[in-house]
């Protein structure tokens, strides 16, 4: 297809309403008419940080994510405009919510040729679920509410009785403990995409290495040298490789966003997702048709440790959530189009409105005043200072963030806040040690329903790295899941977060956009609200 014109038709879907079956055949890139490809279809992407794995059963940041999207393919999809489409499944059927039934497509191979079966799907998914492979995601499988999955993930049935099973080689049951007319969403996860079990046994950890990594996606593995380059190459065994156009995809881990964004000035980078904020201006002055800015439904915050003292204290948290002034920080120190945040999860999503708390409202003076009464009242003075360190990993806005908010909590409140900086992978191994007391976090959307956010604050989840623990938080969370309408759903979730705002487990700074920078030569380039977009949907022009 190089150097063609290409055109493709798009995606067309059948709804049969009696037991909601699902069939389609996925296409990939989607070239309009007339348009002329670049004789070499090779893509670079900025990729923000060195990955710290390519295993799906163990990532849990966006710079891993983002590969593993290219690598590996779950049974369905969720396109950019939030519908779920056939991907290695090509039809579903489910009568109730809480038995779904899914059948491999015909040609679905790992890159190595061997075919992808319903066993590979519940391997993996038993695996992600095993105590022994420790994956911050061990929860997504209970959170998705697969029958038996917490007993697992606490070791107190095997793996085997997980409510996933091979009917047959292409036919994959999962049985879920209660109805969930979103499950499709969790399916799409990286999280839950297969991994070939014959290939993980083999290698054991190793096989996600260059040479051994079989995948299941458009690309598959090339070369991996750590902190320089990680490339992958067109996979022909892919079951949709007709449609792919981009041959190679370079991912360039770069911390430094002003050094990422240089280079992508220098042509060296086709797209990155890190424009320093003090830089914003000049690009969209600059290059108005290169730089892209849209919601995204993800909140960026100050993650606590809520079992080590003093943040074992609510008292504590909340005062130093209310001292802080983040419409500055949003508007001032970044100023990028995002939007000052004191919830734990965005005020809308899922079809769920929430009302923010009534500190929203106040005046800053307000918030300040209130901040240093609970402090008092906590124990603290100006001859009995609170102190603490504040983790962030290495990049030019969060430290900028950082600053500033150390320079509030010191005026507003007399706190001294120590700053502290790692590595990306480092600072994710000093939070699952605990060894921090507050640390700068995102989280982004992993579907499209509060639960996603808020399950990450539940008493014992596996991404709840802070220990937050609350029983009525808890209830109320486990309520909105099982709630029968969406009036109770929505109820249920208000009340959870009114609870997550009066106990702050977390800070909430701001509520995050998505902004890349993109070249004029990238064609097809549109990411959905989680942020996340695939390469075989790009292609690049002449």
């Amino acid at each position: 297809m190089q150097g063609k014109t290409l055109h493709t038709r798009r995606t067309r879907l059948s709804l049969l309403f009696a037991g909601l079956c699902f069939s389609s055949v996925a296409f990939s890139a989607v070239v309009p008419a007339g348009t002329q490809l670049a004789a070499t279809q090779n893509l670079v992407r900025g990729n923000g940080a060195e990955p710290a794995t390519l295993d799906p059963d163990k990532a849990e940041d966006n710079s891993s994510m983002a590969i593993i999207n290219d690598l590996f393919e779950g049974l369905v999809r969720v396109e950019n405009n939030g519908q779920v489409i056939p991907a290695l499944a090509d039809s579903w059927q489910t009568s109730d919510h809480k038995t779904w039934t899914f059948h491999i497509r015909s040609g679905a191979t790992w890159s190595d040729g061997s075919p992808i079966t319903a066993q590979d799907v519940v391997y993996s998914w038993r695996r992600l679920s095993d105590p022994k492979t420790a994956s911050p995601y061990a929860s997504f499988t209970a959170n998705a509410h697969i029958l038996n999955a917490q007993a697992v993930i606490d070791g107190k049935m095997p793996t085997d009785k997980l409510g996933v099973y091979a009917a047959d080689n292409s036919t994959v049951k999962v049985v879920l403990d209660q109805p969930v007319s979103y499950f499709l969403q969790f399916v799409a996860h990286p999280s839950l995409f297969p991994v070939s079990q014959k290939d993980v046994t083999t290698y054991g950890d190793s096989w996600t290495q260059p040479g051994h990594m079989v995948s299941s996606s458009a690309y598959q593995l090339s070369d991996w040298v750590v902190n320089e380059k990680i490339t992958l190459k067109r996979n022909p065994s892919y079951w949709d490789n007709a449609h792919t156009v981009i041959n190679q995809v370079t991912f360039l881990p770069v911390s430094d966003g002003s050094a990422e964004l240089n280079r992508y000035l220098a042509g060296e980078i086709n797209i990155t997702s890190t424009i320093p904020a003090i830089e914003f201006a000049r690009m969209k002055k600059e290059r108005p048709k290169e730089v892209y800015v849209a919601p995204e439904l993800a909140v960026f915050y100050f993650d606590i440790n809520s079992t080590r003292a003093p943040f074992n204290d609510a008292r504590v948290r909340q005062a130093l959530n209310l001292a802080l002034n983040k419409d500055i920080i949003s508007q001032k120190v970044l100023g990028m189009g995002e939007t000052p945040a004191w919830t734990v999860a965005p005020l809308s999503m899922g079809g769920v409105t929430i009302t923010p708390p009534v500190w929203a409202h106040w005046t800053q003076a307000e918030r300040i005043a209130k901040a240093r009464a609970l402090l008092k009242e906590a124990g603290y003075s100006e001859s009995h200072p609170l102190s603490f360190t504040l983790l962030y990993n290495n990049e030019a806005d969060n430290q900028r963030i950082a600053i500033a908010a150390a320079s509030m909590w010191k005026s507003a409140l007399g706190v001294k806040a120590s700053l502290q900086n790692q590595e990306w992978k480092s600072m994710l191994d000093t939070m699952h040690q605990g060894q921090y007391q507050l640390v700068r976090y995102t989280w982004s959307a992993d579907y499209n329903e509060y639960s996603t956010f808020l399950n990450t604050f539940r008493s014992g989840d596996t991404n709840n790295t802070g220990n937050f623990s609350n029983k009525a938080y808890d209830n109320e969370i486990a309520a909105a899941q099982s709630a029968q309408t969406p009036a109770e759903t929505a109820a249920h979730y208000q009340k959870a977060m009114d609870i997550a705002a009066n106990e702050a487990p977390a800070i909430p700074i701001y509520y995050r956009t998505q902004d890349y920078m993109v070249s004029t030569k990238v064609g097809g380039f549109a990411p959905s609200a989680l942020a996340f977009y695939q390469t075989k949907d790009l292609y690049l022009k002449k």
